[in-house]
């Protein structure tokens, strides 16, 4: 079969093949974009091209691709190979429609997007890999790394690669020793096999020692006496260079210590269908000579020669130099390192001073490159009982009541030792030394671990006062003594009593002043004038809900009554009060207040004529400025606490906007209020008892206007002049009295919204615009502009802006040029010689019209005696 005649069976081989889904794949002759993936099976229908000439027979292709891409002579674009996303991601082709060869319509451009399949495994960049690794290597420290590559779309899952691990060989005790990073590939230690891997054994040397087979056997002879066996006929030395040599020169693809298997995913590993790759790393366990002798213990105040060897570190490279410096970085650092790695102890350590230090010790190289990382050793400074116990205070002072019962606790004594706590050196122990004055048996026991203090039977005042205490606090090897004084306050035993449990009854006036003092009362205490126990309150306890009485003291049994509220006739006219004496420490157990402890007042008012009361104490009204005349803005409200009957005026109005009705006390407006004229305003509201205007009472009302647009811009000048030879812009500015938001921003325009060929008008803030002149006059003219302004709620008017344009005078103003000087008339001739010439011209009126009457009789005469006499 030819390709022509394949290319004209195709529509017959695509609609058998793919059936209806080819109706979706049509469209017009316009540029496409196609998704296609990668390996779809061959021939395969992409698109058909519609196309609505009516000669189209053929089409023609160029571009990328076209070896594997056709085209139908009916418009079907296929493939014809396969596609590869890894070769190229994307095609774009031109498609021309011909008419007998002659292109009759495009070219259009159809791209073809390579879809990418998971079709490539990923694959590591090597299949063996070595590594090394020393013992002890911390937890999820990398010390090796596989890397693989995906020829997928890295921008799809299907090139996200995982790692992981298949095997560890060997692997005795089931135990992973390593693991892998699955996003990275970094190899590290497992925390089991932090603890676990071991290297092989071999031989220490020192810093600069010799590592030569002579040095080998001067270290075997230190370990194996010479047996007078030479060396190469000697298994056991044979056995050690063997095993030293292979140490040192271990081969990991040849001798490993561990081997393992790695396998790299496709679809980050999470898909049964991810594809794979596999690879295997050999490692080699080395011997780790950077091993942490921390913590080191050593104990204070230690008496030994210094400088003194505490510890000693070696480094995995045999020539690294070493430092030694202090973490906390403080200044005092009594340690030093040497060149072979031994740390130092300078001095005595002080434990109260610093209970630990951490060191931080550096290997380098010789080309001061790190050898290996920074190690950081804590040393631990060990407490000795260097510290005797220490007394909180020189005194200590307790207080208890006398009577109380056997095993009351007096206090806790508090002492403390500078050694480390929780252990020996800061134990302490308690013992009463001395007790004065002395009593048999004593009165007071402590607990020999925590201090506590108790009685040991019930105490008296009036036996003693006051206890002195001489307590020994020891720890194992030192001891202190404290001081505790307990003294015996006496017990409230006693209950207050009055002088008098009723006072009668006191009259006052209710416009007594508060503060006032209405009487004094009285009453003792039996209890120790020196404790809290004879302490006297006063309360009242009934009469008076309101608080409108209350008691003052100072605590020595004299209490005032005072008037703590105004008094007022008409709420209460009689106060019936109990008063309550107290203790301000508690009764002894089983004693209680008796009515000896509680008195009666009783306080009668008298009324007095007051003035009217108002309700309110603050009035503040705020009204818009557009209220209508005779509205009610405010509706004062009082009264008389004697219930006489009250009027209303009203004073302080300056503008004479307002009025109060003397009766109501409604206050209207009476004329048009005006913010601009003023804001806010205050008015005095006099409420007087109409029999008795003497008793009056004043109240300040506030009024403010709210603002309402009632103005609207308007310009500040209106006229102004510009020269042609200097032709700067004109500044045009407004005002408005109204308030935001109905005020600034200013619009300015021209009238009508009309543009201007010779004028510019431009905004320059919110309340001046810019008049620019673009074509200068021939000659000096006045310019009449219309300019609308409108404030920003968009009120406003036309307004007229005269301009004069002309030649200026070197002083920047109007050039007006010298004219001659005509006779002038005054008001008086000049009337009388227009009443002349308005007398002639109606004159000549008259003789106008006479002539014309005239004309039109004698023409009438004329006609009648034509009548009479006709021509034959």
């Amino acid at each position: 079969m030819t390709p022509m005649m394949h290319l004209w069976l195709l529509p017959l081989l695509l609609s058998i093949a793919f059936g209806k889904d080819l109706e979706e794949k049509k469209g017009p002759f316009e540029n496409t974009q196609l998704d296609v993936a990668e390996g779809t099976p061959v021939p395969y229908a992409m698109h058909q091209f519609q196309v609505t000439h009516p000669g189209v027979n053929n089409f023609r292709l160029s571009g990328e691709g076209k070896e594997d891409i056709r085209i139908s002579h009916d418009g079907w674009l296929y493939l014809e190979k396969p596609l590869d996303w890894s070769q190229d991601d994307h095609y774009m082709i031109m498609v021309e429609a011909l008419a007998d060869e002659e292109v009759v319509d495009g070219p259009v451009y159809v791209t073809i997007n390579v879809v990418d399949v998971n079709n490539n495994a990923p694959y590591f960049n090597q299949s063996t890999y070595t590594a090394v690794v020393r013992e002890n290597s911390p937890t999820g420290t990398p010390f090796a790394q596989v890397f693989a590559f995906d020829r997928d779309d890295p921008e799809t899952p299907n090139a996200h690669l995982s790692y992981s691990l298949v095997s560890q060989i060997p692997n005795n005790h089931q135990v992973p020793l390593f693991q892998v990073d699955p996003h990275t590939g970094e190899i590290s230690t497992t925390e089991e096999g932090e603890k676990m891997l071991k290297a092989r054994e071999g031989i220490h040397y020192g810093k600069g020692e010799d590592r030569s087979i002579d040095a080998l056997r001067t270290k075997f002879d230190d370990f194996c006496p010479v047996q007078n066996i030479p060396y190469e006929e000697n298994p056991f030395f044979t056995c050690v260079e063997k095993a030293e040599l292979r140490r040192r020169n271990v081969d990991p693809l040849e001798d490993p210590d561990f081997t393992l298997s790695v396998r790299v995913q496709d679809l980050g590993g999470a898909s049964e269908t991810a594809l794979s790759g596999n690879a295997i790393m050999h490692i080699v366990v080395q011997q780790n000579l950077w091993v942490n002798p921390g913590p080191i213990t050593i104990k204070e105040h230690l008496k030994e020669s210094y400088p003194k060897v505490i510890a000693k570190v070696q480094s995995n490279e045999p020539n690294a130099i070493y430092t030694l410096v202090q973490k906390e970085r403080e200044l005092k650092f009594p340690f030093q390192i040497t060149e072979d790695g031994e740390i130092h102890l300078t001095e005595e350590l002080d434990r109260e001073d610093k209970d630990m230090y951490i060191l931080v010790v550096f290997a380098v190289d010789e080309n001061e490159q790190q050898a290996d990382p920074p190690m950081e050793i804590q040393v631990l400074v060990e407490d000795v009982n260097d510290n005797a116990p220490v007394c909180e205070n020189m005194e200590t002072e307790f207080e208890v009541q006398e009577d109380e019962p056997e095993g009351s606790l007096i206090g806790l004594l508090l002492a403390h030792d500078d050694d480390q706590a929780g252990t020996l050196n800061s134990y302490l122990t308690y013992t009463i030394l001395s007790q004065i004055p002395a009593t048999s048996p004593n009165a007071f026991s402590i607990d020999a671990a925590s201090g506590r203090i108790q009685a040991l039977r019930p105490l008296q005042r009036k036996n003693h006062h006051v206890y002195n205490l001489n307590v020994r606090v020891n720890d194992p090897a030192y001891s202190t003594e404290c001081k505790v004084i307990v003294k015996v306050i006496d017990v409230n035993n006693e209950t207050p009593q009055f002088e008098k449990t009723n006072y009668g009854t006191q009259s006052l006036s209710e416009d007594i002043p508060v503060g006032h003092t209405v009487l004094s009362i009285k009453a003792t205490d039996a209890d120790d004038p020196d404790s809290g126990s004879s302490l006297i309150e006063f309360h009242i306890t009934a009469g008076d809900d309101e608080g409108v009485f209350s008691v003052q003291t100072d605590g020595h049994g004299v209490g005032h009554v005072v008037v703590s509220k105004p008094l007022d006739f008409e709420s209460s006219a009689t106060y019936n009060l109990q008063i309550d004496a107290r203790n301000t420490e508690p009764l002894m157990n089983g004693l209680e207040y008796g009515d000896e402890s509680t008195t009666s007042i009783t306080v009668s008012l008298t009324d007095v004529d007051e003035a009217p009361e108002f309700s309110q104490d603050i009035l503040d009204v705020t009204v818009p400025e557009n209220t209508t005349k005779g509205s009610v803005l405010l509706t004062v409200e009082a009264k008389d606490p004697e219930g006489k009957e009250i009027r209303f005026t009203l004073d302080g109005d300056s503008q004479g906007w307002l009025e109060i009705d003397a009766a109501t006390g409604e206050i209207k407006t009476k004329g048009k209020l005006d913010r601009e004229t003023l804001e806010s305003f205050e008015v005095t509201v006099t409420a007087f008892e109409k029999e008795n205007p003497e008793k009056s009472s004043e109240r300040v009302v506030s009024v403010r206007l709210l603002d309402v647009n009632d103005n609207f811009p308007k310009l500040t000048e209106k006229q102004a002049f510009i020269c042609v030879k200097n032709a700067k812009p004109v500044i045009i500015k407004a005002e408005d009295t109204d308030s935001a938001p109905f005020s600034q921003p200013f619009t300015f325009a021209f009238a009508h919204g009309k543009k201007s060929p010779n004028w510019a008008l431009k905004s320059i803030d919110g309340s001046s615009a810019a008049l620019t002149l673009r074509k200068s006059p021939s000659e000096d003219k006045t310019f009449v502009i219309p300019i609308s302004i409108k404030d920003s709620a968009g009120l406003g008017v036309t307004q007229s802006f005269e301009v004069r344009v002309c030649n200026c005078t070197e002083l920047g103003y109007c050039y007006m040029a010298p004219v001659e000087r005509n006779l002038g008339y005054g008001m008086g001739p000049t009337i009388g010689i227009l009443a002349g010439v308005l007398g002639f011209c109606l004159i000549v009126f008259v003789i106008v019209i006479k002539r014309i009457n005239k004309g039109n009789k004698k023409r009438n005469v004329n006609e009648d005696e034509e009548e009479k006499n006709p021509i034959n």
